[in-house]
């Protein structure tokens, strides 16, 4: 099989993934698991208590994933998919480890995904970039010195 054809597949499942989950947190279609710890319950509360997981957590997961599932910004939707998948992993590592499987299955995505893209993800790994503004200005300058020569 084709390198291309398991990132479109994984791109596919993460996508969809998180479609389905980022949806089911606004309209609630799936099945309730079984309450969590007492720890990851009053994790969970506090989150749905500030308005970080509606909209912000779950607005941010449908749009990325619709992103992968369309193919566009796939490298956007990836980065912005990182953080959420952090914090799940965390979750399910620190205070819900029964379900921990599918979020590692996630971070395996998104990790094959990146090294996929790593081209897109090179110029935000240099140690040192300047601003374009600043590198625009000098060939300016050195363009100006070339017409006065």
């Amino acid at each position: 099989m084709n390198p291309r054809n398991f990132a479109r597949i994984a791109r596919y499942l993460l996508g969809g993934g998180f479609v389905l989950f980022g949806l089911n947190g606004f309209l609630s279609f799936l099945p309730s698991p079984p309450p969590p710890p007492a720890a990851a319950m009053s994790f969970a509360t506090a989150l749905i208590a500030t308005g970080y997981m509606f909209p912000l957590i779950k607005g941010t997961e449908v749009i990325a994933g619709l992103l992968l599932l369309g193919d566009r910004f796939v490298p956007l939707a990836l980065a912005l998919l990182a953080p959420v998948l952090v914090n799940i992993v965390a979750f399910h590592l620190f205070l819900a480890p029964a379900g921990i499987l599918l979020p590692l299955a996630l971070i395996v995505a998104e990790l094959f995904l990146a090294w996929s893209y790593r081209d897109a993800f090179a110029p935000m790994l240099r140690a040192r970039v300047e601003p374009s503004s600043t590198r625009a200005e000098r060939n300016r300058d050195v363009r100006s010195l070339g017409a006065a020569a």
